[in-house]
């Protein structure tokens, strides 16, 4: 008949170390909101409350706890603090989203426990118009996106689908700006452009307005005609100053002839 194993028990142990012997093998731990992960995500929203409970386990007395948001220390009320340790996150911000919370048992911190925030929201989209634009130049619009989970992006120009030529067009994304680039707009390039984010919690959309104007000259012939103008104003306001001056010379010049004459 098979013999069932057991772990051997030495003479002249108490009773009540033999009932605890499973407990001391193993080892405290520490719990948050009774889940023993030791990396948790906590998904929740801009605005919530959330509570943080965390306790210890397999404890053979009492045990202080200390909490820290990434790397900073959370202050904690005096009976806040021994076997159990309870934080409040009120109100929930979007900025909040990626913050930890580590759980820690003071007199060994390498026994430590971490819950993850992860605040969701629908997409919100800001953006300006650009200025007019003259025609051969380069123009970017940018949609600035705010979004968790990240958000899908589609242009649109005059509320169709933008054909990219690929010479032209380029588009730039990172997780919160997508970037529209337009190399040497032409005349046809005007219009109304709009971004569109999607997500599984909403959508949002910006439009903006393209005016693209005819090139300037180099050399603007407005300028250079007010300039010729000017000059020749200056000229003749000049001669009409010193005509009386002029005139009087010339009749000098005859007087003194005709009386060398005599």
């Amino acid at each position: 008949m098979a013999q069932k194993s057991s772990l051997p028990v030495p003479r002249g142990v108490p009773l009540l170390a033999v009932l605890l012997l499973p407990y001391l093998v193993t080892g405290v731990e520490l719990v948050i909101n009774n889940n023993s992960n030791n990396s948790q995500i906590l998904y929740t929203k801009p605005g919530s409350k959330e509570f943080l409970w965390c306790t210890v386990r397999n404890n053979s007395k009492e045990e202080e706890l200390s909490w820290y948001r990434d790397d900073g220390t959370v202050m904690l009320k005096d009976g806040n603090k021994m076997n159990t340790s309870n934080i409040c996150i009120s109100p929930v911000s979007e900025t909040d989203s990626g913050v930890s919370f580590i759980c820690k048992l003071v007199r060994d911190q390498s026994i430590q426990i971490t819950v993850t925030l992860d605040v969701q929201y629908p997409p919100s989209i800001t953006g300006e118009d650009p200025l007019p634009a003259e025609e051969k130049s380069d123009v970017t619009l940018t949609c600035n996106v705010n979004s968790n989970p990240q958000a899908t992006m589609v242009w649109y120009k005059d509320n169709s689908n933008l054909t990219l030529e690929k010479d032209r067009h380029q588009i730039y994304q990172t997780s919160n700006v997508f970037q529209l680039s337009i190399k040497k707009v032409q005349k046809s390039d005007n219009g109304t452009y709009r971004c569109e984010a999607t997500s599984a919690l909403g959508e949002d959309r910006k439009e903006f307005h393209l005016r693209v104007e005819d090139k300037k000259p180099v050399f603007p012939l407005e300028a250079i005609i007010a300039a010729v103008v000017v000059v020749l104003l200056t000229v003749i306001f000049g001669i009409v100053a010193r005509r009386e001056r002029i005139f009087k010379c010339c009749k000098k010049v005859k007087e003194t002839r005709s009386e060398t004459a005599l």
